[in-house]
């Protein structure tokens, strides 16, 4: 059965956290509980200066990016974001989005279910 809502309509958390995760809303559009079998659909919101940790992790990830302008830090060299980029991180890169402008940049994220299982 198809699952139909509105990104109003769901639930954001602050996952902040002081000093490596500084300003990002995540909200999580589709996983588990929708009956999503393999993947997991994020929103997330990071405020001017804000920024996701830098970090790596196992599984893949893809992006596009909505609203605002940022970067994305990888290993290789700072890549410019704005509406309408896409991102695929890899398995075990080390990565981090930030937020230098002065407005929200607002982009889906998109993972393995077991990642938000």
């Amino acid at each position: 059965m198809a699952v139909v809502k509105r990104i109003t309509e769901v639930e954001s958390w602050d996952i902040s956290d002081g000093a490596e995760v500084v300003g990002v809303l995540k909200q999580l559009l589709i996983g588990p509980r929708d009956g999503a079998p393999t993947f997991a659909v994020r929103l997330f919101s990071l405020a001017a200066g804000g920024h996701t940790p830098h970090h790596a992790h196992p599984h893949e990830h893809g992006v596009l990016v909505l609203e605002g302008e940022g970067e994305l830090w990888t290993e290789t060299g700072v890549h410019a974001l704005s509406p309408g980029t896409v991102v695929l991180v890899l398995p075990n890169e080390r990565h981090q989005f930030r937020n230098p402008g002065s407005m929200d940049l607002r982009f889906i994220c998109i993972v393995p279910v077991h990642v938000e299982g």
